[in-house]
This record gives structure tokens, sequence and C-alpha cells, in this order.
């Protein structure tokens, strides 16, 4: 079976969001690209408080100083497509109030027939926790978990009910409802997250951060997935950020998925030879406007499928 690619949505400042989401997501689809996928960052912080990732001294790649909204970006690409699978790699789930995230998953899943894929995570921003954060950020966990509890409640069957931390719901009929259970995918590194994964997600969202730290991270869910019995197979769906350049890049030191496109590709199959059922290449932070985002995606995706994949 034919490794599923799909492709970042264009959300950075050099794109216009009106014009060109609905333009590349056709295109992407006319492709052939079976997902299109959208991130979230809130803002940018300035001067920084803390490195990327709250890494000391590491930082922000200045692709963050302008980031769409995801459900908007996404809701864009939905009304312009038919078939492609709708991705959010990752929503920062604790900056959104549970009981609207889930309303506004449900209705866009409705919309498009049944296309939404619910990527979550839990941050790391303390800047985007103090403009956003429902909870203060050493809380994160715990409202990710709610988070998830409150959407599997309002998109199941009415009355729905929830009692928690932020959410009360005595009884209620909510709707519209999924057009079909809206799959739940978590980043998870950790051994909470990992937890939180096996016990209460349907797949996982990698990123691209080095074949032998994906591994052992794979593995690490396999075992404990084992170990609590989970029966239901794990869906995987690799986060390729990719640095796309025409040349191709030179030395022994090139980091995963930059380059020029063979070599982009060349990289996708140590990580489906690991068990990545699908990837998902982001292209767009290097690319100068979306003709040449289109140009590149299509080049990706046809030596993908050229080699194999």
């Amino acid at each position: 079976m034919a490794t599923r690619l799909g492709l970042g949505l264009p959300q950075n400042r050099q794109y216009d969001l009106g014009k060109d989401v609905p333009d590349v997501a056709r295109t992407a689809e006319g492709i052939g690209y079976d997902s299109l996928w959208v991130y979230e960052r809130a803002l940018f912080p300035e001067p920084a408080t803390q490195g990327l990732y709250g890494i000391e001294g590491l930082p922000w790649p200045d692709s963050y100083r302008h980031v769409a909204d995801p459900l908007v970006t996404l809701t864009l690409a939905a009304a312009a497509t038919e078939r492609v699978g709708l991705g959010t790699s990752v929503l920062v789930a604790p900056l959104h109030v549970p009981f609207q995230l889930a309303r506004t998953l449900a209705s866009l899943d409705a919309a498009s027939g049944g296309r939404v894929i619910a990527g979550f995570g839990t941050g790391w921003s303390l800047d985007e926790y103090a403009a956003s954060g429902i909870r203060p950020i050493k809380e994160r966990g715990r409202v990710l978990d709610e988070v998830i509890d409150v959407c599997r409640a309002v998109w199941g069957p009415d009355p729905v009910r929830h009692h928690g931390p932020t959410t009360e719901i005595d009884s209620a009929v909510v709707g519209p409802k999924p057009a079909r259970p809206i799959p739940v995918l978590l980043a998870a590194g950790t051994r909470r997250a990992r937890e939180r994964l096996v016990e209460h997600a349907d797949g996982w969202l990698p990123t691209s951060v080095g074949i032998d730290e994906v591994a052992a991270q794979w593995h690490a869910l396999q075992d404990l997935a084992a170990e609590r019995g989970r029966q239901q197979p794990i869906r995987t769906v690799l986060r390729a950020n990719a640095r796309y350049s025409a040349k191709a890049h030179e030395g022994a030191d090139r980091p995963p998925f930059h380059g020029s496109a063979d070599q982009i590709v060349e990289d996708l199959f140590g990580y489906v030879e690991l068990g990545m059922q699908e990837v998902l290449v982001d292209l767009q932070s290097t690319l100068r406007d979306a003709e040449e985002l289109k140009d590149v995606a299509a080049e990706v995706h046809e030596k993908a499928r050229a080699a194999g994949l």
C-alpha cells in the first residue's frame, strides 16, 4: 500500500490567506496529495522570553512571526476541496476553550463530509499561555485530558454531559455532529504523553527530529501499548518540516528534509520503513510564494511516487 502523503497549507507571511490557501488546496488535491495540514503558533514574543521549545538560547524561526489561524486556514481549504483529509499538526489544545473547540471541529467535519483529523499537543510557550491559555502552563496536561474528554462528549450522542475542571455540561443537545468519528492524534514525546495517547487517542504525530529519536519514541510507544493491552492500531502521521533548495544540500551534516526534492524524498524512506503510515511534508517556510509552493509540492509528490512510496 502506498504511503499517504500530506502537504502543509500556506500560513506564513509571504502568502495571501484568502487567495493562496484555496488555490494551493485545490492544486494539492489535483496533484494527488492525500491530506492537507495546518499548525498553530499564536504569537511571536519580542524580545523572546524563552528559547524555541523552551530551550535556552535557541532562537524562534522568523517564519513564526506571522502564522495564520489554523482553523480558519483549514476551513478555507475544506471549502475548496472534496477528497483530501484536513488535519491539524498540531493545535495547542490548552489555548482553546474545550467546548468551543469541540463544536468548531464537529462543524468543520460535518461541512467537509467527514475529513477532519484532530491533532492536539500541549505546547511549550510561556507567552502563548499568558495570552490565551485557559489555565496556567503547568496544568497543560490536565487541560489536554479534558479537551479530549469534552470533544468525545460533544461529538457523541445527545444528551451531552460533562463535568470537569473547566467545562460543565449538565445535559444538552449539541449539534451539528461530525459526519463520522473524528480521529484524535497526539504529539507524545514524554512518558505521560505516551500514556495519554495509548489510553485516549487514535494516533501519534511525531516530528522529523531525526530517524534515531523518532525510532526510539515509536518503540517506546509500541511497548507501552503492548504493556497496557491496547488492541487498536496506532495511526502515525509524521510531520516533516522541510527546507527546500533547488540545488542539492552538500555535506554530511544535512538535517532531515533539508535540500532538493530528491533529497527530501530520499529522507522519506527511513521513516516509512520505521512504520510511519503517512508523512506530512511542510514546504512553505523557505518558498517565495504560492506558485513556487505548488511547483515544489508537485515535484516532491511526483518523485515520491516514482520512487515507489
